[in-house]
Order: structure tokens, then C-alpha cells, then sequence
């Protein structure tokens, strides 16, 4: 792109192509989306070493640019991720089509029939960093929820994104819908995000799945409505009456299982009664595993290994092997501690005390509140999604995972018989 203009027409017909593909993938039928995406899986096996090749080139400019491991581990693809994205989308083909679905439907007194029928939100903008699987997982949600879709990925997965979304358009092809139903912006100008903020015309809604300053710049500057991604400050709290095996197996899967995902524990809180030889025990554990331990001033006097925690640390994701850890006076500190510093992500109890969890499952205002369990669950497959958009960890139309149903909205019809009102 030559200049600020020429982002700008590039924008304006690319959101007009996707109003276009709405509305044709608003009457298309389920059996041809799925034929659209159960292509587009086998496309994806079938490119599988063009995708390596490309994702190989991001991975070596990531590498360039000095990227943590958690983070170069977010944009890797191998057989066996890419053998995920192929199933990842035949699940969704699998998945019940909302669309067309009749919530509820009501007889007035007047003789009027009113029905709630579950409709596409239409046209969709998301934009996200380094995971190029995200490429496969919008465009194909947004797909199979009626919805056309703008991608915008960053430059870290670039070439693994346009591979991955030329398989998508063959399959769109292949089945007879509109290759504009699934648009990748072809430039990494930062611009272009600035006008996908401004497209009201065209665009419905904007998904923003990344870093912290990108959602504050989405928040900031959209004249779109945004569905939030935010940042994952997630905790687990082990209660006093936590068991110890359980505690540690549950702490170490949360925070080290993929240490670059947005449900990877940041915050270990500890009730006072479980901080002995437990805390220890659990500690331990987790330095053992590469990770390493930031406490408060009662940690570090317990664990020799312990570096002092910073008030920031309360409030980072460190998408990386490092953990803060923080000794809370029983359930209700807990509670304290994740309504000051949580980003309204996941967090997680540990404990064998049912009243207790109850608690904390209902006190804790997070998109999602577990007992134990891991906080590595918060994904839209785990929760039989087949995928997810993301965690919105709003209020408004969707919270947690953002799946199939989470992508529609819904009209009224009115059925009668001449009646006129009175």
C-alpha cells in the first residue's frame, strides 16, 4: 500500500464484499456451510507441508525479533496442531447450525404470534497476534454461525495465516458460497486496523483477541461495537481444606501446560492454614517444573527461593513460567485479592469443603469460576464448542468462551390475523 488513502479504499471494499457474502451466507443452508467447512479441513491437511513452510519463516523472524518460548510456542504449527485445526473444524461442522433456532414463541391475548428466532450478527472483524490457528477458528465459526468475517492477524503469523486462510477460501469455493465470506486483510500497515475500527458501515461487531494495548486501542478507537477479549489474570486459590495432591497437580497443569495461553494461571493464592510444609510441597513442585516464584514478603519467608513480588505483579500475565504467589486469610481474602487485581478471566478453587467452593463460585464476578480444576479448561472445545472466537470477559451479549451461539443475535416474528392495534 502506497499510502494512508490507498488502506482506506482496500478497507472500504473489503467491507463491502463481506456485507455482500452476509447476506448470502444468511440464507445458505447448513448442509452447504458444512460441505464449505468439511473442504476446507481436508484443504488443511492437504497444505499441510505449505503451512510448515510458512510457519517456519514466521518462526524464524519471531525468533529474530527475540520472543519468549511461550510465546514462539503460541505461534508454532506442527503435523500434530495442524491435524487439530483439520478436526477443530470438522467438530464444528459437526455442531447443531443455531441458526433459524426459535428461542421461545408466545401467544398474545389479541391473537398475535410472537417468536424469538436466533439470526447471524452478520458481518464480523477480529483481530488477533500470534496464534495463526485463530485464522481457522474464527473464519470458520463465523462461517458456520451465518456470519461473513474480516481477519486481521499480526505480522508474527502472517505467512502462516494467508496459507492457512487460502485453504479456507478453496473450501468456500469448492462448496458454492461466496469467497468473501472469509477475508484476510493482505497488509500488516497498522493502519488498516484503524479503518477496520471505522468500517460501522459494513463491520457489526469487532473481536480483538491479543495483548492488553490492543484491546485498549480496539476499546479506544471502534465505532464498532466490541466483543472484549482481555487479558488472562487468572488465579487458583488453595483452600485450607484443599487436598495436597490434588492442590499440586491442579497448580502445576494451571501454570504450566502451555504457559502462553490465556487460561495459564498468574496467580497462586494460598489460604494462611495451608502455608507449612504444604506450601512447600506445592512450591516445590512448580520450581521443579522450570517455573519460577514471585511471592509476597510471608512466601518468601517460607520458600528461600522466592523472589519478592512487585505491587505489578499482581496484575501482569506473564504468558511465561513465572508465577506470583500470595498467603490470603482463608476464602474471603481470596475473594478480595481476585476482585482488586483480576481481569474477570477464570480463576479457580482448590478445596474438599463444598459449602466453601460454593462461595467462591458464586462471589467470584469472572467469565468463568471453577472448582477443583484447572484453569487451562477455559476453552471453547473443552467446553463442546468445537472452537472459540475467544473469552470475553464483558458483560454485554457474551461472557466466557465465544462460540457458535455467542456469534448470533436474534429477531422477533409477528404472525396474525388482521389485528390492528387498538
Amino acid at each position: 500500500m502506497n499510502n494512508e488513502n490507498d488502506i482506506k479504499i482496500l478497507m472500504q471494499n473489503i467491507g463491502k464484499k463481506a456485507k455482500m457474502a452476509s447476506q448470502a451466507l444468511a440464507l445458505s443452508s447448513t448442509d452447504v456451510k458444512n460441505a464449505a467447512l468439511i473442504a476446507a479441513a481436508q484443504e488443511i491437511r492437504n497444505a499441510k507441508n505449505e503451512i510448515i513452510d510458512a510457519n517456519n519463516k514466521d518462526m524464524d523472524i519471531a525468533k529474530g525479533r527475540g520472543l519468549t518460548g511461550a510465546m514462539l510456542d503460541r505461534l508454532k504449527l506442527d503435523d500434530d496442531r495442524i491435524e487439530a485445526i483439520a478436526l477443530s473444524i470438522e467438530a464444528i461442522a459437526q455442531l447443531n447450525d443455531p441458526i433459524g433456532d426459535i428461542l421461545q414463541t408466545k401467544t398474545r391475548p389479541n391473537g398475535l404470534q410472537i417468536s424469538q428466532i436466533r439470526v447471524p450478527l452478520g458481518v464480523i472483524g477480529v483481530i488477533f497476534e500470534s496464534r495463526p490457528n485463530v485464522t481457522a477458528d474464527a473464519g470458520v465459526l463465523c462461517l458456520k454461525a451465518g456470519n461473513a468475517s474480516i481477519l486481521r492477524c499480526g505480522s508474527e503469523s502472517a505467512h502462516s495465516s494467508r496459507t492457512i486462510h487460502s485453504c479456507l477460501t478453496r473450501g468456500l469455493k469448492s462448496a458454492g458460497l461466496p469467497e468473501e465470506a472469509i477475508q484476510l486483510i493482505p497488509t500488516q500497515d497498522r493502519s488498516a486496523v484503524g479503518e477496520l475500527l471505522r468500517l460501522s458501515d459494513y463491520v457489526d461487531i469487532i473481536v480483538p483477541r491479543g495483548g492488553k494495548s490492543l484491546i485498549e486501542r480496539v476499546q479506544n478507537d471502534s465505532r464498532v461495537p466490541v466483543m472484549a477479549h482481555l487479558d488472562g489474570i487468572c488465579h487458583v486459590y488453595v483452600d485450607g481444606e484443599a487436598d495436597l495432591e490434588k492442590a499440586i497437580a491442579i497448580t502445576i497443569n494451571a501454570k504450566m501446560r502451555r504457559t502462553g495461553i490465556c487460561g495459564s494461571a498468574e496467580t497462586l493464592l494460598i489460604d494462611q492454614k495451608f502455608s507449612g510444609t504444604q506450601l512447600s510441597a506445592i512450591l516445590n513442585a512448580l520450581q521443579e517444573s522450570g517455573c519460577e516464584i514471585r511471592g509476597d514478603k510471608t512466601v518468601c519467608e517460607l520458600f528461600e527461593n522466592a523472589k519478592e513480588a512487585k505491587e505489578d505483579d499482581w496484575r501482569t500475565e506473564y504468558l511465561d513460567a513465572i508465577i506470583s504467589v500470595r498467603i490470603v486469610d482463608g476464602v474471603d481474602g481470596a475473594i478480595d485479592h481476585i476482585a482488586h487485581y483480576s481481569s474477570n478471566h477464570t480463576d479457580s478453587i482448590i478445596t474438599e469443603n463444598v459449602k466453601t467452593a460454593e462461595k467462591f463460585l458464586n462471589e467470584v464476578d469472572s467469565a468463568i469460576v471453577m472448582h477443583n480444576s484447572s484453569t487451562q479448561y477455559a476453552d471453547g472445545g473443552e467446553f463442546g464448542m468445537g472452537a472459540e472466537i475467544g473469552i470475553s470477559t464483558g458483560k454485554m451479549h457474551a461472557r466466557g468462551p465465544v462460540g457458535l451461539e455467542q456469534l448470533t443475535s436474534y429477531k422477533y416474528q409477528v404472525r396474525g390475523n388482521g389485528q390492528t392495534r387498538p
